[in-house]
């Protein structure tokens, strides 16, 4: 049996956390099945990060570190990972369900003339197989998929579902060397948006807002309860179509799927096409004047209350706790 190799994402220099999850998921996995670890980077002066690898498992660190590839694309990454490919020949590929795994594996796969299994939240290996489960039908069964015997197979791990561990030592870097490919597609300028807020993909705690909110102004008592837990600000559906906040923010089966350690929805009923994006969540905290909001379903806490009157109290009462009061 191969080895596993990881695809670790940096954007600006740091590496994205979603992938330390997948670096120590593959490290369990090398571990059980007595195989090597490698983890690959691509971009440019990202030796330092490189250097890191090790402690959170990786046997070996490949690293193409060129000016081509100061900023995504999916031709020169893609090219960059399949020449990892062929150095390691593992029997899977690693890397996070965020906006770039999603689309450099299955350009890479395609490379590859492998198979994909996209968004999983487990996976092993089973009698030289890669094994994984996904949520299929907007969260309501879990589909049990795998790549077939002694196929290469590329996995992408959905973020918030597999912890992060450091293990300490070091791993060696070793420069990996890309032939000429054509990058037809090239980024001239990222332009951030001013005030950037966290990605509701990846955070630990998401504070969701929705039509109950009643006006777009009142966002603001979100954006409060969010700022006082650190958490990023969320929406459904219906205030996003209506303009009261940017896609961005759009958790559900058309928009993120989040997988937090903690999810309050404000004012949210609670249709499917939502609940496909955050039933994942490790705790549910549903606020709602109508007790028989379909939230309440999933939800671990619920208060039937109005919002209005519920989020202030609830983001006063955290910052006195905070202050010790």
């Amino acid at each position: 049996m191969g080895g596993i190799l990881v695809f670790v994402e940096q954007r600006d220099g740091v590496i994205r956390r979603a992938s330390l999850e997948a670096l120590s998921e593959a490290r369990r996995l090398a571990g059980a099945a007595g195989v090597e670890l490698t983890a690959v980077i691509v971009g440019e002066q990202v030796a330092g990060l490189a250097a890191t690898l090790g402690k959170y498992g990786a046997a070996k660190v490949l690293l193409a570190d060129e000016g081509r590839f100061s900023r995504y694309s999916p031709e020169g990454y893609s090219a960059a990972v399949g020449a990892a490919v062929e150095r390691v020949q593992p029997v899977a590929v690693l890397m996070a369900a965020s906006a770039m795994g999603r689309d450099l594996s299955g350009r890479l796969a395609a490379r590859l003339n492998a198979g994909c299994l996209a968004d999983v939240t487990k996976v092993w290996l089973e009698d030289g197989r890669v094994v994984a489960q996904r949520p299929v039908y907007s969260g309501k069964a879990l589909a049990t998929v795998d790549g077939g015997e002694g196929a290469l197979v590329v996995v992408t791990l959905r973020p918030n579902v597999f912890a992060v561990e450091e293990v300490g030592g070091e791993a060696p870097v070793e420069p990996l060397v890309i032939g000429e490919t054509p990058i037809r597609a090239v980024t001239r300028e990222v332009i951030a948006a001013a005030g950037a807020e966290l990605d509701v993909a990846e955070a630990d705690i998401v504070v969701s807002g929705g039509r109950g909110l009643r006006a777009p102004e009142n966002f603001s008592l979100v954006r409060e309860l969010a700022g006082v837990l650190g958490a990023a600000v969320g929406a459904s559906r219906a205030v996003v179509d209506a303009g009261w906040i940017d896609h961005a923010h759009q958790v559900g089966q058309t928009g993120k799927v989040v997988s937090p350690s903690l999810y309050i929805a404000c004012g949210i009923s609670g249709a499917i096409q939502h609940m496909a994006g955050m039933s994942s969540s490790k705790v549910i905290v549903a606020i709602n004047k109508d007790a028989d909001a379909p939230i309440f379903k999933v939800a671990d806490y619920g208060v039937v209350g109005d919002l209005f009157e519920v989020v202030p109290a609830m983001s006063e009462a955290l910052r006195e706790l905070k202050s010790g009061g």
